[in-house]
């Protein structure tokens, strides 16, 4: 392998890196910690847009920003855990935020591209996915 090709490789993982951790990071701790902190006091008047129940709805938010946030800054099923973050996405550029003004739902598209992006080429080797899997391979 070349070295331009080494050093591609290298960055492109450190550029995963960074990214889950990142927006992982962001979301678990900008959005998620808080819904789940104030999880009695939200529970009433979350916004519920399939009809589950209010308390329900939030508890599937605090699943996916912080729960699943979190598995996808550490990498440990990453493209399992990004599900949730790009369905509570979807559904809030769509259905939460279907009138609102492009503003409103640019955010959630901001989120969202990262997340698609994991699912599609992974976590990357600096990832527990990589170590676990890699490791399970050598036995």
């Amino acid at each position: 392998m070349k070295l331009t090709e080494t050093l591609d490789k290298k960055f492109t993982d450190l550029g995963l890196l960074i990214m889950r951790a990142s927006f992982g990071l962001l979301l678990a701790f900008g959005h998620g910690w808080g819904k789940l902190s104030g999880f009695s006091t939200m529970a009433p008047h979350f916004p519920d847009p399939f009809g589950v129940g209010s308390t329900f709805s939030l508890a599937l938010a605090i699943f996916a920003e912080f729960f699943c946030s979190i598995a996808v800054t550490l990498g440990i099923l990453a493209r399992l855990a990004v599900l949730p973050l790009i369905i509570m996405f979807l559904t809030a550029i769509f259905i939460i935020h279907a009138n609102d003004p492009w503003e409103k739902k640019e955010f959630a598209l901001l989120y969202l591209i990262p997340f698609v992006t994991i699912l599609l080429i992974g976590p990357g080797k600096y990832s527990l996915d990589n170590l676990i899997f890699k490791w399970k391979k050598n036995e």
